[in-house]
């Protein structure tokens, strides 16, 4: 009886599309908390912690890094804003999530691999279940 009580409340399809975009809204908030620690705890030992810094590279590197979350955040907005559009913010999410996997992609590349795990399979993850829905 559940699963004909699911069944109508979630069409075919439905469940798809809901779990692609928690797993987008997930990506969105994680690019949030980047924000944070990049823009505003950069320097703290919560921030060093996080990137693995000492100090002094970390005060060296501020602005830079300061820069950088300021990219993430246009990442969750792009993503936020494609879960507002709603049905029709397919190609939105999208196209944000492709640009979190390239990012976590390089990111992999040139500094750390765990970036692969963090950015890149959320993102390969989100766009793999907007498709299927």
């Amino acid at each position: 009886m559940a699963t004909i009580i699911a069944d109508r409340r979630f069409p075919p399809g439905a469940r798809m599309a809901l779990a692609a975009d928690l797993v987008v809204a997930l990506v969105a908030l994680l690019h949030v908390y980047i924000l944070v620690l990049e823009m505003f705890l950069w320097t703290t030992p919560r921030g060093q912690r996080a990137f693995g810094l000492t100090p002094e590279f970390a005060q060296a590197t501020r602005t830079l890094a300061a820069n950088q979350g300021l990219y993430n955040g246009f990442l969750a907005a792009g993503l936020f804003w494609g879960l507002w559009l709603g049905a029709g913010g397919l190609s939105v999410k999208l196209f944000f999530l492709g640009c979190v996997a390239v990012a976590g992609l390089y990111g992999a590349a040139t500094a750390s691999r765990r970036i692969l795990f963090v950015q890149t399979v959320p993102a390969a993850l989100g766009i793999g279940l907007l498709l299927a829905a």
